[in-house]
């Protein structure tokens, strides 16, 4: 197993040290990750990747605080989560990440607008300021006249960027995208990865766990994964045409 790239610790957003994760189903026991170390900083944009039952997924769950470690320690810009009650790991996910799926997670009735200041409601923001972040979000990833429409008024993209404004809305340490381009065509996936490198370009944190290798190959660094363990783990020199 390749070492762990190292990580100013001053700057380190995500921190896994020793994680595992073990599941009884059926009577066996499943070890879905199998002590687990690496550390993310502040800025990164990261792929993390692995066949099916490699662990990635279970690693997703537990980097957005949708799950605890079995054994391990894990922290979140600096705190630990295994020390958090279920509440707190709520208010921890809404401040601090930004969920993008593959799937887009839309409220079919309400328009573009309404879906991305959803997160605020939850956070106690006020109805003015609600809507004027969510439309400077909408602006950002290029939706400034599709605010009114609703999801199946949208194309696939625009769903995606309707899900990306909204996870950039509360300003989150971290954006953690769940195979973003799964659901999307080939065009759309380019126009949806030229965003997420915009973004990672402003300064934000990106991690999109995937299984495409187009995908992949477009982040900074790439943690692969097979059963339960990193097998590899590269800086890449991303170059574009």
């Amino acid at each position: 197993m390749v070492a762990n790239k190292a990580v100013d610790p001053t700057n380190t957003l995500i921190a896994m040290h020793n994680v595992s994760r073990e599941y009884h189903i059926g009577g066996n026991l499943v070890r879905a990750l199998h002590q687990v170390s690496f550390q993310i900083a502040h800025g990164e944009f990261v792929a993390i990747m692995g066949p099916s039952g490699s662990g990635k997924s279970t690693t997703m769950n537990m980097i957005g605080c949708l799950d605890k470690p079995t054994s391990g320690q894990y922290q979140l810009a600096g705190l630990d989560i295994m020390t958090l009650s279920d509440a707190a790991l709520a208010e921890l996910r809404n401040r601090k990440i930004g969920f993008v799926f593959q799937q887009f997670n839309l409220l079919a009735r309400t328009t573009a607008l309404e879906n991305v200041e959803l997160p605020m409601m939850y956070a106690g923001i006020s109805r003015k300021e609600r809507k004027a972040r969510a439309e400077e979000v909408l602006i950002r990833v290029g939706l400034k006249d599709r605010m009114k429409n609703r999801p199946n008024e949208l194309s696939g993209g625009q769903q995606q960027r309707v899900s990306i404004a909204r996870a950039l809305v509360n300003a989150p340490d971290l954006i953690l995208a769940d195979e973003p381009t799964g659901a999307l065509d080939s065009h759309t996936t380019e126009e949806i990865l030229n965003l997420f490198e915009e973004l990672h370009q402003q300064g934000n944190t990106i991690v999109i766990v995937t299984h495409e290798a187009e995908v992949g190959l477009r982040a900074k660094r790439i943690i692969r994964f097979r059963d339960g363990e990193i097998e590899h783990d590269s800086l890449q020199d991303v170059k574009r045409s």
